[in-house]
């Protein structure tokens, strides 16, 4: 196991493990369902609801990497950097710099 000494030096090495465009849709779905389950948690205060975030957040991913990376969840490796990482590719999909 590699050990990374920063985010900057393990994001390459993440977004390799997310080559394939399936994959980072499913990526962006399950964090566009987090999001929305925590707006409506707390528009509605049904906290409740937030049970439902890992099911949404890493359900969609690890779909991603199993039938379509077909690779194992850097989660499980990395979780730390892996949970940042899955948010600045989002943020790096929804503002062009990576191909959705």
């Amino acid at each position: 196991m590699k050990r990374y000494n920063s985010f900057a030096d393990f994001y390459p090495f993440y977004l390799s493990e997310h080559s394939r465009p399936a994959c980072r849709r499913l990526h962006l779905l399950g964090n566009t369902l987090v999001i929305a389950t925590i707006v409506f948690a707390v528009a509605t205060r049904t906290w409740w609801s937030l049970a439902a975030l890992p099911v949404l957040g890493y359900g969609c991913a690890w779909i991603g990497h199993f039938f379509f990376q077909k690779n194992r969840p850097a989660t499980f490796t990395y979780p730390l950097y892996s949970f940042i990482g899955d948010w600045v590719m989002t943020k790096d999909v929804v503002t062009g710099k990576i191909r959705f």
